[in-house]
């Protein structure tokens, strides 16, 4: 209990999050590295796979990129949320820290959501779900804006007077937890800790193009979120990997931006420039009204 008491100082919080984040790193490489090893003592280890992977990193060195040219804008947006904005102003302290992880969960289940159910969402997290196989590399395959829309959901725990340091915190251990479930080498757990948690069992079912998959476990952390909001679906038959309409390709430059191309054509084929608006905006899953 005495860590639910300890402050941290923006420095802390700060030097704490970038620790983790490259000790996660590096364990996650080595992890990569006996999925492949699992695979090729399978002999189902293919040029598609490691071509697939390469593009994966890629992609995220694309990310990156796109990233600073907005981590200015982004960061900005907080401290100016909580240093005129805010109802109040909470200390970084274990308390907060924990309160900051379940809120960052919260927001993270409906940003995950928007992103699959808005037209130009989905047009950038598309990337993420079009890799046709399922291992840790696939959590390192980002689209261009991946990086700026959480800013839209995170945005009202800065006004609700958490500290920017630590609402940047708890937005990477939930991802970091995301990464971690990219995988198929683990099975179910116990049924408690399925209940509660997000696991690799639930986030499969999430790349899964099976039809009674689709759109279903967004969650971060826990998965509860999902079973209160009708989102749920456990893991029964076997997984297909990937979007319903592949890409069938390991070019990086058509992975970074398969979601818009998408965008784009959906946008030039629908007629008049009212379906045209309707799908930059509705589900992407939504056609013009037949007349």
């Amino acid at each position: 209990m005495e860590f639910l008491n300890t402050p941290f100082t923006e420095m802390e919080i700060y030097g704490l999050e970038i620790a983790i984040d490259d000790w996660f790193f590096l364990f996650a490489m080595i992890f990569l590295g006996f999925e492949m090893l699992r695979l090729l003592v399978k002999k189902a280890l293919t040029w598609n796979i490691i071509g697939d992977t390469v593009a994966n990193f890629l992609t995220l060195v694309g990310f990156l990129g796109i990233g600073l040219a907005f981590i200015g804008i982004y960061t900005s947006a907080f401290f100016i949320a909580f240093d005129y904005f805010s109802v109040t102003q909470l200390p970084i302290n274990g308390w907060t820290i924990l309160a900051g992880l379940v809120l960052a969960d919260v927001a993270y289940y409906w940003e995950h959501r928007f992103m699959h159910r808005v037209g130009f969402g989905w047009a950038t997290h598309a990337v993420h779900h079009s890799s046709p196989y399922f291992n840790i590399s696939v959590a390192y395959r980002f689209g261009p804006l991946d990086g700026v829309m959480p800013i839209l959901f995170h945005l009202p725990l800065a006004l609700m007077g958490f500290n920017p340091f630590l609402i940047l915190f708890a937005e990477a251990m939930v991802q970091l937890y995301q990464t971690a479930l990219h995988t198929e080498t683990i099975g179910k757990f116990p049924r408690p800790i399925e209940y509660l948690m997000n696991t690799p069992s639930h986030h499969r079912v999430h790349h899964g193009s099976n039809p009674q998959y689709l759109d279903k476990n967004y969650g971060g952390i826990f998965i509860i979120w999902d079973r209160m909001f009708g989102t749920f679906e456990e893991e029964k038959e076997k997984v297909v990997y990937g979007v319903t309409e592949p890409i069938n390709s390991v070019n990086p430059f058509v992975v970074f931006f398969c979601g818009f191309t998408w965008l784009a054509k959906r946008m030039w084929n629908a007629p008049g420039l009212g379906n045209k608006i309707k799908a930059f905006f509705l589900p992407p899953d939504w056609e013009p009204r037949k007349d």
